[in-house]
Formats: structure tokens, sequence, C-alpha cells
């Protein structure tokens, strides 16, 4: 079983910065592909960036490349997110995801994540 707690949320005006923390419980994270998805009142759930286990990356280039970084720890079990150059879109709640053990691979689809933490608002003010 893995447990997920966000942190980091909070209200920024435009053009600031928020770094998000995931911090993962639990056994064999290096083996696991995290993720970040976001939740904005009316819409559905979107994939904003993941990381493979050894380090790579993937953005929802759309709307989050070029301003957002996601990185991880293997050695604290945490990931994060860090946000720059914030947008009044960029408000919703972001949740971090974890795939099972031994799936390693990032992936945009939240079907494949199989642990999630409860969530941390993000709202950023015009």
């Amino acid at each position: 079983q893995v447990q997920l707690v966000e942190s980091g949320g909070g209200l920024v005006q435009a053009g600031g910065s928020l770094r998000l923390s995931c911090a993962a419980s639990g056994r064999a994270f290096s083996t696991r592909a995290m993720g970040w998805f976001r939740q904005a009142p009316g819409k559905e759930r979107e994939f904003v960036a993941a990381i493979s286990g050894s380090g790579a990356t993937l953005y929802n280039g759309d709307s989050v490349k070029g301003r957002f970084t996601i990185s991880r720890d293997n050695a604290r079990n945490t990931v994060t997110l860090q946000m720059n150059s914030l947008k009044p879109e960029d408000t919703a709640v972001y949740y971090c995801a974890a795939r099972p053990s031994g799936g390693s691979q990032y992936t945009i689809f939240s079907a494949r994540y199989d642990y999630w933490g409860q969530g941390t608002q993000v709202t950023v003010s015009s």
C-alpha cells in the first residue's frame, strides 16, 4: 500500500511561483512512475506532468511546458512540482499519483495510476 501526501498549495498572484511536494510512504518508490494531475471546478481531471522511475519527464505541452518542472528524490520518497509564471487558468486542485510497483514508465492516463493523494488547492489571482 502507498500513501501520498501533497503540500505546498496556496494563493498566489499571477506571475508568481509555488512549489508542490508529494511525500510517499510504502515500498519500491524508485520503481514507480509518479504524476501530477489537476482538476478545476466543473472540469475533468487533467494531466500536468509525470516522471519515470529513472527521472525522465513528460509534460502537458499545451498548458504547462516551460513553466512547470517535475522532479523526484528517490532517497526521500518525494516528488515535487515547481510551478513558475502561474496564470489564473492554473487554478485547480492538484493531485499527486503513483503507478504500481514496477510501473516505472510514465503515462498521461490517470487510470494507470493506482494511488492518489488527497489533493492540494492552488489558486492564482489575476
